[in-house]
Formats: structure tokens, C-alpha cells, sequence
């Protein structure tokens, strides 16, 4: 039975102009200095950072409200490493039968290879999964019934920004990993059937000889249209 909306008065902070921009500036300030890292440091992260970005990123929107993803929190240099070695291995195969030349080509700038360390060196990975589709006891019938779940992939893809972003603001680095196919992961993590890898996040402080690409982002009148 459809159930009729409920609602409440919007909380909503009215800011002063100044204090608009004056928050803008400094959250685009920080923001564009964030960069992918790829050489951590093993110093812990504070776990309480962590679960603060994880709230975060759970706050983000999605479709019908189904908030439909799982971050899995892996600080076990025993299950990290059995995530490298399985992560090497589909990477060593997409490096060098899998990936096309022009693929390779689009990598180069960024010198990159099958080879992971940061699985292991970063003190946290946040394993992102997508719920492909919810699951709900029926109390009449007394089993799980599948319900599906609305645009999934565009939803937690921002919960995935929102959870970037919390980090970055929070002091930490991050990467985003995707290797293809990421199955072994839901193995590995012994997640359930509905739940679909989505992003591998290593997370903590760069190490201290860490050094990234020297890559630029594209102007913003390239990437703004105003018509």
C-alpha cells in the first residue's frame, strides 16, 4: 500500500552575501588543491575522520531516497593484501591484453601501471558498493523479497563525490581505483549478491616523498556553457 508523504519544516541558513562568498572562496580554494595520490604514507588515519566523511557521503541524494550503497572500511593488512594481489592481477591483464593502444596512450600522462602498492601502504581502503537492487523481508510470506532500487549508479556516484570531498576537507588524500572487473572485491569482502563494486578508495597522509603528475584541469570556460 502506497504510503502518504510526510513532511516537515526546511532547516535552511540564510547567509549574508559576504558570507556566501567568503564560505565559496574558501571551500574552491581548498578543493582545487586536492589531488589524486598514488604514494601513502602506513601513519594511521583518524578513524573518527572516516566515519565522519562516511556520514557525509551518506547524506548525499538519490533516487527515491533509497540510498542505495555500502562502504565497506578494510584496515586488515591481511585482507588488503589478498585485495592487491587480486587487483595486480586484473591490472597486469588489462595493461597488457585488455587495453587498447589509444587507452594506454590516454594513460600515459598519469604513468601509471599494473602495479598497486596503495592497496596495502594506505592504512584505510573504503570499498564503495553500488546495491544493485533492496532487499525486504516479506512478514506475510516470511521470506526476502528483491524491490528495485532508481538510479543506483548516478546515486552513489555523488555519494562517492560528497565522500572525496568530506575527505580532502577533513586533511586526508584519497585515489579512486576502478580495476576491471572488480568482482573479487565482493569475494574477498564477502559482500552480498545484490551489492556491485563501485570504487576502491585508498585513504591517509601521502607519503613523504610523494609526487603526482603534472597535469592541469581544463579552464572553466571550457567546461561552462551559459547560454
Amino acid at each position: 500500500m502506497q504510503k502518504d508523504p510526510v513532511f516537515e519544516p526546511l532547516k535552511f541558513e540564510r547567509l549574508s552575501e559576504g558570507e556566501q562568498n567568503r564560505r565559496s572562496e574558501e571551500f574552491a580554494g581548498r578543493m582545487l588543491r586536492r589531488r589524486s595520490v598514488r604514494h601513502f604514507s602506513r601513519e594511521p588515519a583518524p578513524i573518527a575522520l572516516i566515519k565522519r566523511a562516511i556520514r557525509v557521503a551518506g547524506s548525499a541524494p538519490s533516487g527515491a531516497n533509497q540510498q542505495p550503497w555500502t562502504f565497506v572500511v578494510v584496515s586488515d593488512p591481511d585482507l588488503k593484501r589478498k585485495m592487491r594481489i587480486a587487483a595486480e592481477a586484473e591490472e597486469k591483464e588489462s595493461y597488457e591484453r585488455r587495453m587498447s593502444q589509444e587507452w594506454l596512450d590516454a594513460l600515459a600522462p598519469l604513468g601509471t601501471d599494473w602495479q598497486k602498492p596503495h592497496i596495502e601502504d594506505a592504512p584505510v581502503i573504503i570499498v564503495v558498493f553500488r546495491q544493485a537492487y533492496g532487499i525486504r523481508l516479506d512478514s506475510a510470506a516470511g521470506e526476502e523479497r528483491r524491490y528495485r532500487h532508481y538510479y543506483s549508479e548516478e546515486s552513489v556516484g555523488i555519494a562517492v563525490g560528497f565522500l572525496l570531498a568530506a575527505l580532502h576537507i577533513s586533511g586526508l588524500a584519497t585515489l579512486t581505483h576502478t580495476p576491471s572487473p572488480m568482482k573479487f572485491l565482493s569475494e574477498i569482502l564477502d559482500r552480498p549478491a545484490n551489492e556491485r563494486a563501485f570504487v576502491l578508495i585508498p585513504v591517509g597522509y601521502p607519503a613523504e616523498d610523494a609526487n603526482v603528475p603534472a597535469i592541469s584541469k581544463k579552464p572553466l570556460e571550457d567546461i561552462m556553457v551559459w547560454p
